[in-house]
């Protein structure tokens, strides 16, 4: 379907609750369509969002959803050719498209399109440049994987002549298995990063290279490529685009570096340098070394844009963050609970190092939930129990549906823990099933003074507020 629907128009998307799916239900709501959805997989915070703003969730997928023939249906990337409501979609002819060509058609348009993509650090690099533009007064229209806390929701329409989108680099539908970044038509992108991840889609680090060479060579030469030469994938595949390449980082050559970082109070301050020459200091309402490094991606992106510096001061300094992303879920009996969607053993210790050095010398529990489709297997065993090991106690919990990865890719839980205790970081380890057991540990075991960080990329089936119940019981 190439043709925009015009408002009014009934639009039915299949896993309404993923994150990127109900963000783009509430962008089709306020552009005046009727959208309904369904799922089977329904938790906060995107569940909540949705009711918050009128949609109804049908539970489960089932063919009698189409009693009403929608006009379009948008078919999300976690959705088989043999689902039912697909099936009916097939079936009967009715107009569909995938998620990311979705936004293409509802959001960008026209428009310039600023698409931050890497394995890591994606969505608050995004929601941080969504802010910052906003703040110069550029109005741009943005769409991020999650819920930044400035606005209140994952996307924004926007009157400017910008879109900052978040470039995802898992496959796009059953019907198309290219990236979705490649839908997003870039005339700039910000690289923050390029490692193995997603196992179940890519076979390894050479796979997952070649999408990013995909997305190098669509970046037109009038356009920009930012890219961190912290990792060595990254600048390979950055070889491949005909745009102009600015290079940000810490190792040798990089156009834009760091220098002075100070950490207080929950903020970050450092001054970007251009080839040497600092640009003066800036606040930004981020913690840890690798959220300064995505803030300087912002800054030298903006800078690359034409923006004036004094324009760019108080976005950083007033961005509040993203939900789920070292967000502060509460503190009881001086035990203060943080949550982050941390799931790849470099995010995982990108994340300790940051709670670690905002609140220093305090005892620190790491909670983590293999829950993705490359935590759930062997393949980075080693690499997550180093990872975990350097906070003070770990508490790992059972594969999320284990069943659905193969016996002999699974990661052993019990392995990581014994590696953890093996290291000799102090770090005790143990493994908890149950979430409810996992509250009733932290609630006996802890102490005024210590954090608990809890890791997933999901649910975690609610352990977060279960302990701060605990807690205050």
């Amino acid at each position: 379907m190439n043709e925009r629907p015009h408002p009014g128009s009934h639009i039915h998307m299949i896993a309404i609750c993923g994150v990127g799916m109900a963000s783009l239900a509430g962008l089709l709501q306020a552009q005046g369509y009727r959208v309904s959805g369904s799922d089977q997989n329904v938790y906060p915070p995107m569940s909540t969002y949705l009711a918050d703003i009128g949609i109804e969730v049908l539970p489960g997928f089932r063919a009698e959803h189409f009693s009403v023939r929608p006009d379009l249906v948008i078919i999300g990337s976690a959705i088989s050719r043999d689902n039912a409501e697909a099936q009916v979609v097939l079936n009967r002819e009715i107009p569909f498209i995938s998620f990311p060509q979705a936004l293409g058609m509802f959001l960008i348009g026209q428009r310039e399109s600023l698409v931050v993509a890497g394995t890591h650090g994606k969505t608050t690099t995004t929601a941080l440049a969504a802010w910052v533009l906003t703040r110069a007064g550029l109005d741009p229209g943005f769409f991020v994987g999650g819920v930044p806390l400035n606005f209140g929701s994952g996307w924004g329409s926007g009157k400017g002549n910008h879109v900052v989108i978040e470039g995802d680099e898992y496959d796009t539908a059953f019907f198309d298995k290219g990236p979705k970044f490649l839908h997003y038509r870039p005339r700039r992108v910000i690289l923050t990063s390029v490692e193995f991840d997603h196992a179940d889609i890519y076979q390894d680090l050479n796979h997952v290279k070649a999408s990013f060479r995909r997305l190098m060579e669509i970046i037109p030469q009038d356009g920009c490529l930012l890219v961190c030469n912290d990792y060595p994938a990254a600048m390979e595949v950055a070889a491949q685009t005909p745009s102009r390449v600015i290079v940000y980082g810490g190792g040798n050559g990089a156009d834009w570096t760091i220098a002075n970082v100070e950490m207080r109070a929950g903020k970050s301050f450092f001054e970007p340098c251009y080839r040497g020459y600092s640009e003066g200091r800036v606040e930004a309402g981020v913690i840890g070394h690798h959220n300064i490094k995505n803030a300087l991606a912002v800054y030298a992106m903006a800078r690359a844009m034409g923006i004036e510096r004094a324009k760019l001061l108080d976005g950083f300094a007033t961005f509040a963050g993203v939900k789920r992303r070292q967000e502060v879920r509460g503190e009881q009996r001086g035990v203060l609970v943080i949550d982050d969607f941390a799931h790849h053993p470099t995010a995982v210790r990108a994340t300790i190092d940051a709670v670690k050095q905002a609140y220093p010398g305090r005892r620190l529990w790491a909670l983590f939930e293999p829950r993705s489709n490359t935590s759930r297997r062997s393949i980075f065993e080693r690499e997550f129990a180093e990872s975990l090991a350097l906070a003070d106690r770990v508490v790992l919990t059972g594969l999320y549906q284990p069943e659905k990865v193969a016996e002999p890719e699974r990661m052993s839980v019990a392995t990581v823990a014994q590696e953890i205790n093996r290291l000799g970081n102090n770090a005790r380890a143990q493994v908890v099933e149950k979430s409810q057991d996992i509250a009733a540990l932290i609630a006996r075991d802890t102490a005024p003074g210590d954090i608990v960080l809890v890791m997933s990329n999901g649910a975690f089936d609610g352990v977060q507020d279960k302990i701060l119940r605990a807690l205050a019981g």
